[in-house]
């Protein structure tokens, strides 16, 4: 038997696969490309903030290990 966290997980891959008309090299570029923008994002967002305003709080770029 499944998790819902697994029946989300295997929904959100098949919703970006069919999003890509089932070209899986399309759906990790998509996402490599996704991932390399909000990592911009982020550091413009730290370069702009405040150590004050997120009191001492920084991002971290890389995930934890699930």
């Amino acid at each position: 038997m499944q998790t819902a966290k697994a029946l989300e997980q295997a929904w959100e891959v098949e919703a970006v696969l069919a999003w890509h008309d089932d070209n899986a090299k399309a759906a990790i570029r998509s996402l490599l490309d996704d991932c390399k923008h909000l990592r911009q994002q982020l550091a413009l967002a730290e370069s702009a903030m405040s150590r004050g305003m997120t009191r001492g709080w920084t991002p971290r770029y890389e995930r934890d290990v699930l």
